[in-house]
């Protein structure tokens, strides 16, 4: 069974090969990092092909709790790198005893 961080993903991947801004969508992973590198069609612009990141990746987090953490990273002549991260909330996994309103002893599994 596939955790939703895994099914964003590949939400998202399906997103970005299947529109049609884009002749070619490459996801690389460098030292554990995910990078997106885009060509996109002619005319289209680099605010066009963040609003599309950002559309995409809603669509792939939409009934899950994961959040965007995109960056631009270069452009090389018609070639837009990003790294684009899907997080996942962080949780506490044991009391403190500071009665913390996120206590774990007040949350079901």
């Amino acid at each position: 069974m596939k955790t939703d961080h895994e099914r964003a993903i590949e939400i998202f991947h399906k997103e970005l090969t299947t529109h049609p801004y884009f002749e070619r969508v490459l996801f690389k992973r460098i030292t554990g990092l995910p990078f997106v590198y885009l060509t996109p069609k002619e005319k289209i612009t680099q605010k066009e092909i963040e609003d599309t990141l950002r559309v995409s990746a809603a669509r792939a987090m939409k009934g899950k709790r994961l959040t965007l953490a995109m960056s631009f990273v270069r452009k090389n002549q018609a070639l837009y790198v990003y790294r684009v991260r899907f997080l996942v909330p962080q949780r506490k996994m044991f009391c403190c005893g500071n009665l913390c309103d996120d206590c774990i002893r007040f949350t079901q599994p």
